[in-house]
């Protein structure tokens, strides 16, 4: 079993990544969320992973966090939903929003999700309530918030932040996600540029 992969970030489409070590080029499939939080191709990247083994499929997704990995893994124990709808849940809500989802019986949060209507969140909902403490939920938002704070620039705006602020700007300029992602992730973003700088350069790209 893989438990990570460590390499450079060579590809970046809509449903995942390649990342290349020792010269192989290992194709990872990722929710929209961790997408959205790459760093720059070319750069070093540690992509959690899990290999799913079907007769007819053997895939890797991958996270760039344990937590998200854990989550994922306990969704995959829900009758029904498989490694994709996992995916789908974490790219619409976070695994500190899906835990106290879960704990709060809010099934309408998780059947915001693409391909879960209100019987599966609610399905999900009983099949894992036993499974979470509300302790714990508190204490790995505590933790995930933490790390968060430690990637802050001395702007108090984080590189993802940056990164989604300038996105979003591309998309109601009228270029697609799909083509405003790509552009914003190449860029370099060093300390002290906002996000209106990162929004400057994509464009001088994109034209």
């Amino acid at each position: 079993m893989l438990s990570y992969i460590k390499g450079e970030l060579t590809e970046v489409s809509e449903e995942g990544i390649v990342v290349e070590t020792n010269g192989i080029g290992y194709e990872v499939r990722m929710p929209l969320s961790s997408l959205n939080e790459l760093p720059r191709l070319g750069s070093d990247i540690k992509v959690y992973t899990y290999m799913h083994v079907r007769e007819d499929f053997i895939g890797l997704f991958g996270f760039l966090t344990k937590d998200d990995l854990t989550i994922f893994k306990l969704l995959i124990t829900v009758n029904g939903i498989g490694p994709k709808g996992a995916l789908g849940i974490l790219s619409a809500i976070t695994p500190d929003d899906l835990r106290f989802a879960v704990l709060s019986d809010d099934a309408k949060t998780i059947a915001k999700a693409p391909g879960i209507g209100s019987k599966t969140a609610s399905k999900l909902i009983i099949e894992l309530k036993d499974k979470l403490k509300l302790e714990d939920a508190f204490e790995q938002k505590l933790s995930n918030q933490m790390d968060g704070q430690m990637q802050l620039h001395n702007t108090g705006i984080s590189i993802t932040d940056i990164r989604n602020e300038a996105i979003q700007a591309l998309v109601v300029l009228g270029y697609s996600s799909t083509d405003a992602a790509k552009v914003v992730r190449k860029i370099d973003i060093k300390e002290g540029m906002s996000s209106e700088d990162v929004l400057k350069i994509s464009l001088k790209s994109l034209m």
